[in-house]
């Protein structure tokens, strides 16, 4: 079912349909019903907007409405930036978008920081690679901020980690162990390896972070590890709202009591709050109570998001 919008001045209609056509990958007939103006009118706007310029790699038209959301979720929750993109029906495009949006705010905050990058994995951080545009300083690097998963699907915190380097031409680190292991006792035998914990500290003095977040449910691939499977219950019944870093965290954003929170190789979320940048790049509804979570929590500065979760950040208490 479309959509029921406000009208909307003229500069911003054009901006939207721009960003529906150009960005968002829409066709002319969806972007007619999702505004509910006639697609004559869409594809006046359309070559309107080609003509003039306003469209080259991205639009420059500016979405006032999403600036506005972007600067009330910053300011309610003592961010120090925030960038929110238009809803888009599709899961795997919406993603695109948060991500894409993601690498050009990071390759801003890349070319400031001589330390290294962070990264977390998912298939939204995935998609902000498209968008790296920095060149940071030949001593720089990438880490990989959590250990991995046993599926590959380009999206293990490896291959995102990878790719990043590879975008930046810096080198690369990994956390070369499960991000899970099966008990605090394994976690401990495992980190007596020196080369490892070189990284994890590596994790913790690198100037930017790029991470994600997780609803906890059944079909994420975190989940789909047997020991969180396994225990997938009594996660729930602590009151985890989704997961960070690996880390399962209330609706207040604090780590529930849970052996899984001391089984974790990865950066600690309360580390992430001393870096210098620390970019939460995450969308979709499913998502909102654990984004809610990590900004309660301060755990991050700075914000991807789409415009429903933004709204919904808005409503309620902080």
């Amino acid at each position: 079912m479309a959509e029921e919008w406000e009208p909307f001045d003229d500069e911003l209609e054009r901006a939207r349909v721009a960003w529906f056509y150009f960005i968002g990958g829409q066709t002319q007939q969806e972007i007619a019903q999702r505004m509910n103006i006639t697609r004559l009118k869409v594809n006046k706007i359309i070559g309107s907007v080609r003509e003039s310029g306003s469209v080259q790699v991205s639009v420059t038209l500016p979405l006032t409405d999403c600036v506005e959301l972007a600067t009330k979720v910053s300011a309610r929750y003592g961010l120090t930036e925030a960038v929110v993109v238009p809803d888009l029906d599709d899961f795997v495009e919406q993603k695109r978008v948060i991500g894409e949006a993601a690498g050009g705010m990071a390759s801003l905050l890349i070319h400031e920081h001589d330390m290294g990058v962070g990264i977390g994995s998912g298939r939204t951080l995935s998609f902000a690679v498209r968008t790296l545009r920095a060149r940071p300083k030949p001593e720089s690097w990438v880490v990989g901020l959590t250990g991995g998963v046993t599926r590959g699907s380009g999206t293990n915190t490896f291959e995102v980690a990878t790719a990043f380097a590879r975008a930046l031409g810096v080198e690369c680190h990994y956390l070369t162990a499960p991000i899970y292991c099966a008990n605090p006792e394994s976690r401990n035998a495992v980190l007596l390896n020196d080369e490892l914990t070189d990284v994890l500290a590596r994790t913790e003095i690198a100037d930017i972070g790029l991470v994600s977040c997780g609803p906890v449910a059944e079909d994420t691939s975190l989940t789909h590890i047997r020991v969180v499977k396994d225990h997938l219950d009594s996660v729930l019944k602590l009151g985890a709202v989704g997961e960070f870093l690996g880390c399962f965290l209330d609706a207040q954003g604090r780590p529930i009591d849970h052996f899984l929170n001391d089984s974790i190789i990865a950066l600690p979320p309360d580390k992430l709050k001393l870096k210098p940048v620390s970019i939460l790049v995450s969308g979709g509804t499913s998502k909102i109570p654990i984004i809610r979570a990590i900004l309660r929590g301060g755990y991050v500065n700075r914000l991807v998001t789409n415009e429903a979760v933004a709204r919904a950040l808005l409503q309620g208490p902080r």
